[in-house]
This record gives structure tokens, C-alpha cells and sequence, in this order.
């Protein structure tokens, strides 16, 4: 076997060439010329929203699985979809009708419980998904690629598909109580439409305020519980607010409250004894600035964290 010895380099000589070095100007045109930016950098608004029309499929895809594996658990399985909002509905049936004697002067209480409990419903858990939209998935934002915005959207559209899933015991529980179709009840479209925009602004900027401090997402249901009891759920505004009893800046902050302001279109669409009068004033006016706001500046206040969610 024959050995080779290295002979070293002799001290005076130069040291290996290294990597090329660039000033920062240089290294920012290098790097533009051959198309490369900074990683997990936020993109433009327009390229965004291009980015999130390409994750659509992706989008309708996430919010069916999530659906389907929500009470996967259950042995009652996707009939708790059903079950819930009912439940909900009996029991504040008997506490506020019953008990506390809210159906006093409300024609046909039991549809107009139901309603608001239903659409109340698709407000509350769409909020509530979205305090969990970025915390509840941090391993996928940390590990792909995407537009953040697709999961609280998704998770918003999760919950409209449970509402029109639901639609059917509504709709068959005021079939039961003499509420028959008619064509007025295609007014529901664009009032559940309009609700549904709004609701996905909302959870969108939830869902940036409970990435950032998870105790939003524990302080949460007390907001909801009380903006439920608010939004009359179980207890007509129009009824309650009659007369100089309240102070015309609350009975306009109440009769203004979005959650209201959709609950209360949907129950002049599918209920023949709740008459325009009980709606305020411009109502479609007020529900289309509502959801234009809170749609849009929702999704733009989420987009301006878009590098931020899932470091630290």
C-alpha cells in the first residue's frame, strides 16, 4: 500500500476563494432579476386574493371534511347538526316564553324563537371557529405554504353549510305551525347571504386577535352570550323598545345591532306575521353596509398579520 502526505500549504498563501460578496443593493437587484423574495413575506392585496381564488377547492374542501368530522364521534352522528339548535330553542323556549312571558304580544313565537336561534346560531359558531382557526391548525400554517386566509373562511363556510343543512327542521317546523311557502321566502337568500360575508369578516379578525393573545378565545363566549341577549333571540326588539321607555340611543344601537338586523330580515322572509314595521329603518341599506364592512376590513386586517401567524 503506498501513502500520499499532503504537503501544507506554505504560510503566505492566499486563503481559498469564498463566496462572491455583494452589497445589500447589489443582493436585493440579484436576487428581483432572478424572480426571489423574501420567505413568508406578505404578498400584495391583489396577488392574495389571487392566491386565495386558487386555494378555493382547497377552501370548500377543508370546511366538508370538518363538517363531516365533527360529530364523527357521536353515535347520533350529523343529526346533532339538527339536534343542537332545537335543543337550544326548547330551552329558551321554557325559560324566556314561558317563564319569563317574552311570547306575550309576539305572533307566532315558536317560528320566530326558532329562527333566531338558527341564524343566531351560524353567527356565534362562526366566531367561535374562528378563534380557533389559526391556534387549532398551527401545524399546517407552520409546515405549508397557503394564504392563512383560507382557514377561517373555510371554517365560516363550514358553518353555512351546517345552516342549510339545518334550514330543513326550520323550514319543517314552520310548515308544523301554519308557515306555508311563499314569495317572500327567497328574501332569505340574500339576507343569509349578506349575514354570511359578515359573519366570515368577523371570524376573520378574530382570528388574528386570538393568534396573537389565545385568551381571546376563552373570553369569547362571555361577548357572545351577552350580544346574543342583545340581538333579540328570544324577545322582540320592536315589542320591548315601544314607547319613550329607552333612551332613543340605545332602542338605535339595539335596533342597529347587525346580529339583529339579520335575524330580523330572516323572520319578515319565512314569517307572514312579521311585518316591515318591525324592522328598522333602511334595514337593507344597514345589512349591506354591515357586511360590506366588517367583509372587507375583516379580510383586510387579517391579511396585514399574514407573515406573522404561526411565529413565536
Amino acid at each position: 500500500m503506498v501513502s500520499q502526505t499532503i504537503a501544507p500549504a506554505p504560510p503566505d498563501a492566499p486563503p481559498p476563494p469564498g463566496p462572491p460578496s455583494y452589497a445589500p443593493g447589489e443582493l436585493a437587484a440579484l436576487a428581483a432579476r432572478h424572480g426571489l423574495g423574501v420567505s413568508g413575506a406578505r404578498p400584495s392585496l391583489p396577488r392574495y386574493v389571487r392566491q386565495l381564488w386558487g386555494r378555493r377547492h382547497f377552501i370548500t374542501a377543508f370546511a366538508t371534511a370538518k363538517l363531516t368530522a365533527q360529530y364523527s364521534q357521536a353515535k347520533l352522528g350529523q343529526i346533532w347538526q339538527l339536534m343542537t339548535p332545537l335543543l337550544n330553542a326548547a330551552v329558551y323556549y321554557f325559560i324566556f316564553g314561558v317563564l319569563m312571558r317574552t311570547k306575550q304580544g309576539v305572533a307566532d313565537f315558536v317560528p320566530f324563537l326558532v329562527t333566531g336561534v338558527f341564524v343566531w346560531t351560524f353567527t356565534s359558531s362562526s366566531i367561535t371557529a374562528g378563534t380557533r382557526a389559526i391556534s387549532g391548525n398551527i401545524g399546517l400554517v407552520r409546515a405549508l405554504h397557503f394564504p392563512r386566509a383560507s382557514l377561517p373562511i373555510a371554517l365560516a363556510l363550514q358553518q353555512l353549510q351546517q345552516l342549510l343543512f339545518s334550514l330543513g327542521a326550520l323550514v319543517m317546523i314552520l310548515l308544523v305551525f301554519g308557515q306555508y311557502p311563499r314569495p317572500s321566502w327567497l328574501l332569505a337568500v340574500p339576507a343569509l347571504g349578506l349575514q354570511a360575508v359578515f359573519s366570515a369578516g368577523v371570524s376573520m379578525v378574530v382570528a388574528r386577535l386570538a393568534a396573537r393573545t389565545p385568551d381571546i378565545a376563552q373570553l369569547m363566549p362571555f361577548v357572545l352570550r351577552t350580544w346574543m341577549y342583545a340581538s333579540g333571540v328570544m324577545w322582540s326588539i320592536d315589542k320591548s323598545l315601544s314607547g319613550d321607555r329607552v333612551p332613543h340611543l340605545v332602542k338605535a344601537a339595539l335596533e342597529l345591532n347587525p346580529a339583529a338586523v339579520y335575524i330580523d330580515l330572516t323572520r319578515f322572509a319565512l314569517i307572514e306575521s312579521f311585518h316591515a314595521s318591525q324592522l328598522p329603518p333602511h334595514v337593507w341599506t344597514v345589512a349591506a353596509g354591515w357586511a360590506l364592512l366588517c367583509g372587507v376590513g375583516g379580510f383586510v386586517f387579517f391579511w396585514q398579520a399574514e407573515e406573522r401567524y404561526g411565529r413565536g
